[in-house]
């Protein structure tokens, strides 16, 4: 999905590109969405995800990243994020249309290669290895389709 469906499709959240300072990428802050402008529009497409992802999943200030309930909140946006993104039926698509490795499924789906491995790590702790997804089973670790018998 692209940043400028997630725009669309999300409007009535206002987001503002900026240059942020301290590293960050995007921040969440009183149903505000502010992302840094220096990223390419797939990384922003990834960030926008999972910042739309607190708007809807989180609550209160969670940059302390040593506080366990923040951890879970964070984890929490994440997760929204990767199902937006990422739900395990495009992995499928991908795979039909002919993405064999990790590069070109991260291409296919507009995400990056981060954001992809991350979302299989997050589904590999959700499901363990492979998941059976209609008439195909996707293994996660390493990633690759396979038809059920």
């Amino acid at each position: 999905m692209h940043y400028e469906t997630l725009l669309t499709r999300y409007s009535d959240i206002p987001v503002k590109e900026m240059i942020l300072q301290f590293g960050f990428k995007g921040l969440y802050k009183n149903g505000k969405i502010r992302i840094e402008k220096r990223l390419n529009d797939t990384e922003k497409g990834c960030i926008l995800a999972e910042e739309i992802g607190h708007h809807f999943k989180t609550v209160g200030n969670i940059l302390n990243q040593t506080n366990l309930n923040n951890i879970k909140q964070e984890k929490i946006a994440r997760q929204w994020a990767y199902d937006v993104l990422i739900p395990l039926s495009s992995l499928i698509d991908a795979y039909n249309n002919g993405c064999t490795n990790r590069f070109e499924v991260a291409e296919f789906l507009d995400v990056t290669e981060e954001f992809l491995q991350e979302a299989l790590d997050r589904y590999i702790e959700k499901y363990g290895d492979s998941i059976c997804c209609g008439n195909m089973t996707i293994r996660l670790n390493p990633l690759d389709i396979l038809m059920s018998k």
